[in-house]
């Protein structure tokens, strides 16, 4: 005999039932993708292409430039890895009025060298010594590697390499030593630690030349915020005792304009007063990925968007061997009633319009990805879904020419870094 309280119990579980139940999402394009997609069909766009809006990406460069100016001025350094396209960093830096740039990987060195030969560049990341070897065999006239280009050097074996390429080679190397504000990325590990680095340059002085510290602290999004409100007094204090040691041993080293390099996306409105930085470097805010949905950016606009012409659509037939299941699952959750296939896929992205798309995991594919939508949700064969990436950097560079839009006008298409030698 089934007792009182199990029937009570099913009576629940059946009343709750249909509020368990998805909620269908339907309808088309926000107004905003609505013109987008107009705009790419109307110029006969025909492939998956990156997308830039001009018009939110200057709003974008005006709020890193009014915090670089807050305060006590910082010069703001663009960070190429993030935007890879010579012809999108030379917009940003017209706009920004700067020709700073970061660069992470000897190709791009020498392409930002030859394609903007105005640049001044600081290495992000510190290259093997065959890296510099390789970028000295060529000469990259009118670039001025000796006046425009800053080797980062993190550890005094490193150093020793590069005053070794040096002496054999007759240059004359700048570096910038990379310093360990505490998110332990490498780098000299404490102020006491960099003094044997910086007498070396300074026993040296015909082969290498001391230009700053670069000292990167973006990482700090990755605490809880209430960890990481408290470790940013402590960054910029680290930060100061290396200058502190450069200035009481080093005198003659502190001499001249030099390069304290910091912050990052996520944190270079934290430098706006109280910091030592004089030089701070911003990428990825500017197009801002879903990665920087970030409390500090909330004023950031994306500006960079995935756009997949859609090849095919039809209704669910369930899992491949148990098609039976196709209606059940789509009388159940209505936003897998249709199925339907972008030309490319499987990036780091996630479906940003029409609202209700999601991934189907079985069609996972970089050739045809597949995705569930509702039938009411407004996506015809050859319109474009539109998705968000999570990060630029290396995302960028998938999809050939770069197609900048203002308004309903395609207004630049610009070609990426090239990532080979």
């Amino acid at each position: 005999m089934v007792s009182r309280r199990t029937l009570l119990i099913g009576g629940a579980a059946a009343a709750a039932l249909p509020f368990a139940r998805p909620r269908e999402a339907s309808g088309g394009h926000t107004p905003y993708f609505a013109r987008m997609n107009a705009t790419l069909r109307g110029n006969g766009i025909d492939r998956p292409v990156l997308v830039i809006d001009l018009d939110r990406l200057d709003r974008n460069i005006d709020r890193v430039v009014k915090s670089a100016r807050a305060g006590t001025p910082r010069n703001y350094r663009i960070v190429v890895k993030s935007v890879p396209s010579p012809a999108l960093v030379d917009y940003i830096a017209r706009r920004a009025g700067t020709d700073a740039g970061m660069v992470f990987h000897r190709p791009f060195i020498e392409e930002m060298a030859r394609l903007r030969p105005q640049s001044d560049l600081l290495l992000g990341k510190p290259m093997p010594v065959a890296a510099v070897a390789t970028f000295y065999e060529r000469p990259r006239a009118p670039f001025d590697p000796a006046r425009q280009l800053q080797w980062l050097v993190d550890s005094e074996t490193r150093l020793a390499q590069y005053l070794a390429l040096a002496q054999g080679r007759n240059l004359r190397l700048r570096v910038n030593l990379e310093i360990d504000v505490g998110l332990h990325r490498g780098g000299f590990a404490d102020a006491a630690a960099i003094a044997g680095a910086l007498k070396t340059v300074a026993d040296h002085p015909q082969h290498l030349v001391f230009s700053g510290f670069m000292g990167y602290d973006a990482h700090l999004m990755g605490l809880p915020g209430f960890l990481a409100d408290g470790e940013i007094p402590r960054v910029k204090a680290r930060y100061g005792a290396f200058i502190d040691v450069l200035h009481r041993r080093f005198p003659t080293l502190a001499q001249g304009p030099l390069t304290f390099n910091g912050a990052g996306s996520p944190t270079f409105r934290h430098h706006e007063s109280g910091s030592p930085l004089n030089d701070i470097s911003v990428g990825s805010a500017l197009l801002k990925p879903a990665h920087y949905d970030l409390p500090i950016l909330a004023d950031f606009e994306p500006a960079a968007f995935m756009a997949a012409p859609v090849l095919k659509r039809h209704a669910s037939t369930g899992l491949p061997t148990l098609e039976w299941l196709g209606a059940p699952m789509a009388a159940w959750d209505r936003n897998r009633a249709d199925t339907l296939f972008t030309y490319g896929g499987n990036w780091m992205a996630e479906p940003a319009s029409p609202g209700g798309v999601r991934r189907a995991g079985i069609y996972a594919s970089s050739n045809q990805e597949g995705y569930y939508a509702a039938r009411g949700v407004a996506l015809a064969v050859d319109d474009f879904l539109f998705l968000r990436p999570v990060q630029s950097e290396a995302v960028l560079l998938q999809f050939g020419d770069l197609v900048a839009i203002r308004g309903e006008r395609i207004e630049q298409r610009w070609p990426v870094l090239a990532a080979g030698t």
